[in-house]
């Protein structure tokens, strides 16, 4: 509604895991250079957690940019299911067509396609998604997936992507293998007040503004005490504030404005974010 009021080619504040968005904090680029290291020597098993809407399904697509087509990648948004209804889904995103759907079966192809690939040199990334919902039996099931390996190397690389809980999970007594196998974890901390504004007009200017909008520092301060930091929310208030500035025919995003979109994201009153 409001792209041609404000010059842009697209909505710079979609709540969607845009990687084209993704602004690289210092966090976020550290998490990065830890998974590109972990899957170049082929750790085994990657841990990285993130508060919800920091920014890790994101980061995730990012990576296998990155890695491009000198890997096969598998990426599973939701690992909520039996453990053969997993094994089915790992198999078939990595582009396996299973002859038999038995466990052994499945297993058997895996190993066969991952020594293929180890023949052309080719990396093998899993990464799933939302982890901290799996049933420790399922991340035990998991875990026996690093036994397919050779003498020197790990054949499957596995990245564990979740919210806090995921690393509480992770201390229990019945995934001690499990815990002791992963070589790589990293936590993406929300954004400091400082690189807010830094983030804000990074996506404005991915999405085409050449400084049409602009949004004072009473406003960058109420979108950091509404969003703590976290992506998401300051994606959600902004495209809010923009709407509002769009309606009142305002490319200065005031304090004002946050106010008015808080009031209309909450239903809360103005005044619980006044600075």
């Amino acid at each position: 509604m409001y792209l041609d009021f404000y010059g842009l080619k697209e909505n710079p504040f979609n709540v969607t895991s845009d990687p084209n968005f993704l602004y690289l904090s210092r966090p976020h680029k550290e998490a990065l250079s830890h998974l590109l290291y972990g899957i170049e020597e082929k750790k085994g098993f990657l841990e990285i957690t993130g508060e919800i809407g920091a920014g890790k399904t994101t980061l995730c697509k990012a990576l296998l940019n990155r890695l491009g087509g000198g890997a096969k990648t598998a990426f599973i948004l939701n690992p909520n299911m039996s453990e053969l209804q997993l094994l089915e889904a790992i198999v078939e995103d990595f582009g396996i067509k299973p002859a038999r759907r038995s466990k052994v079966s499945l297993l058997r192809q895996l190993n066969n396609f991952l020594l293929e690939e180890l023949r052309k040199s080719s990396a093998v990334v899993l990464i799933l998604d939302e982890a901290q919902n799996l049933k420790n039996s399922t991340l035990e099931a998991i875990r026996l997936l690093s036994n397919l390996e050779t003498d020197k190397e790990k054949l499957l690389q596995i990245l564990l992507v979740g919210q806090p809980e995921l690393r509480e999970k992770l201390k229990s007594p019945s995934l001690v293998q499990l815990s002791q196998r992963i070589g790589i974890r990293f936590h993406i901390c929300p954004l400091q007040k400082e690189e807010i504004e830094k983030y804000m007009y990074h996506r404005l200017k991915v999405a085409g503004s050449e400084n049409a909008v602009h949004f004072t520092e009473g406003a960058v301060d109420k979108i950091f005490k509404f969003s703590s930091g976290i992506p998401r929310l300051i994606n959600l208030i902004c495209d809010k504030a923009l709407l509002s500035g769009f309606v009142l025919g305002k490319k200065i995003i005031d304090g004002e404005n946050i106010d008015a979109s808080v009031f209309e994201i909450e239903g809360a009153p103005q005044e619980v974010i006044k600075v």
